[in-house]
Formats: structure tokens, sequence, C-alpha cells
């Protein structure tokens, strides 16, 4: 089992033609992904790599039967591909662009919410089941190994750093999340742990935060209720208030969503709050004794 994704979903690749949307599709059929399509306006007929290229998505999906969709189109012009995919069937769609206008995403969310569909992102590294052999993201694939640890991150590469070490300490993931780094993504903590507490093929969950805003908060707040254990990595300890770090979330603003704040309500949720990364995987193993 997994969350999000399961094997021989049938997936749509929105901007497959351009470079990043060629060369993520090519590494998401390399991994086992079922992509049955892709969109490019004035460029239906065509293939990418043996895959079918459709001018629109309702055409696509059409042609294709996918319910889901992964979109490569500069951030101002996500929202056209989102609203497109969600209007026709599209009820699992990762966002991977980044500098999507906040007003955009507010909407894109809220679309998705009324027609019951999930998204994940905007600015996310995407989704990876790899005991269900699919993704959809930009991940790379030789790190990740089928098995138990379920994993959800706001950020792309300390993930990608951690679901490494998880594997040389021999332990795999049922599922990786990349929540997104923006202020407002489809996704949260919250959402993504209650998908995990259903998973009978999660036994332990990591948690992977930063500074800025309080997704950490809320989750410590459903900790109680998961019944699995959770170990934690936030990174941002040496960062100044009020700069930004990387992500478009990751700052802190008049004393909120600083470190220490959510390390003591994560630990005091009883989750297994550790300093460095490599400290995870150890973690988790003594957890799952």
């Amino acid at each position: 089992m997994a969350i999000y994704l399961h094997r021989g979903q049938k997936i749509l690749v929105q901007g497959i033609t351009g470079r990043q949307g060629t060369f993520h599709a090519q590494q998401m059929r390399a991994f086992g992904a079922n992509v049955v399509g892709g969109t490019s306006p004035g460029k239906g007929g065509t293939l990418v790599d043996g895959v079918p290229v459709f001018d629109t998505l309702r055409e696509a999906v059409g042609e294709t039967g996918a319910t889901a969709s992964i979109v490569f189109v500069p951030g101002p012009y996500t929202k056209d591909a989102a609203f497109e995919a969600l209007e026709n069937g599209i009820r699992l769609l990762v966002l991977i662009p980044e500098h999507v206008p906040v007003a955009d995403s507010i909407d894109i969310v809220a679309r998705a919410q009324d027609l019951g569909a999930d998204v994940v992102g905007p600015n996310t590294f995407g989704v990876i089941s790899p005991g269900e052999g699919t993704k959809m993201g930009i991940m790379p694939n030789h790190i990740y190994r089928p098995g138990e640890v379920g994993v959800v991150a706001r950020s792309g590469t300390l993930s990608y750093e951690i679901a490494y070490q998880l594997t040389n300490a021999g332990l795999g993931q049922s599922t990786v999340v990349g929540m997104g780094g923006d202020p407002v993504v489809g996704g949260t903590f919250v959402s993504v742990l209650e998908r995990f507490r259903e998973d009978a093929a999660t036994r332990a969950v990591v948690l992977v935060g930063e500074i800025g805003g309080s997704a950490e908060e809320e989750a410590a707040e459903y900790l109680s209720t998961l019944g699995k254990p959770v170990v934690a990595y936030l990174a941002g300890r040496a960062a100044p208030a009020g700069k930004r770090m990387g992500h478009a979330g990751a700052i802190i603003e008049r004393g909120r969503g600083t470190l220490d704040s959510k390390e003591r309500a994560l630990a005091k949720a009883g989750a297994h709050v550790v300093t460095v990364p490599w400290e995870v995987a150890p973690a988790v193993a003594s957890a799952l004794q």
C-alpha cells in the first residue's frame, strides 16, 4: 500500500515537451510510473520518448483516462494549467513550479477542495512510493527502496539526504511526500499524517520541517492520534529572524515560526526530535524495534 499513488496509476505530464518536463517524464517512467501522455499546446500528435503529446488536457484525459497529472510550466502559468487539469477530471495534481503567485495558489487549493482533488505543492519535489514502483516528481530514483517508513517534508534536498540515510540503514520508504516550500500549499503535515495513519504499510513517520509558519505546531497537535512513532528533524537552526531562507515559507516573523517553538511542541507531543539529519535513521530504527 501507499498514499496518493498506486501501481499502474495513469499519469499525465503538463509541459512534457520542455526540457524539465521531458527529462523528468523519462525518469518517472524509468522508476516504473505509468506516464500515459503529456500536453503541450501546438505539439499535439507528436511523441516524447514514445509518450503521446496532446494539445489540451481535455483531449489527453479523454484519450488516456488519466486521473493524475504533474505540472512543469513556469510559475505565472501554473494556475491555468492547474485549473485545466482539475476541471477535466484530474484528482491528484502535483505542482512542481516555484514562483507561483500566492493569490494563484490560494485559488488552486480552493478549487481543488471544491472538487475533492488532492494537490501537492506548488514548489514541491513531488511524491514517490517505492513499494508501488511509481512516482510523480523530480527526486533521484536511486536513493529510494520499498519499506515501512513514511516521510513528509517541506524541503526537497533535505528529504533526499534523509531518504538516502534511511536506505543505507536498511530502512525503506512507503511513501515520501513533498508538501512544498511556499506559504500556501495543497497539503499540510496534518493532512499527510492522516493518510499515513490509515496506511497499513507505514509503521513509522519522519517529519522534515523548517522555520517559518505554524505547520509543525499544527502537526504536533495531531500526533497523539497518529498511533505511530514519529521522528522529526527541523532545518533553520542558524537562520536570523526576519530573513527568508530558501523557501518562501521559511521566514520567522514577529516571533512566530521559530525552531525552538516547533521543536518544543513536537517533543511535547511525543515525537523524537533530532538536531542533525544523520540522526534520523538510527532514531527510526530504534522506534521500530
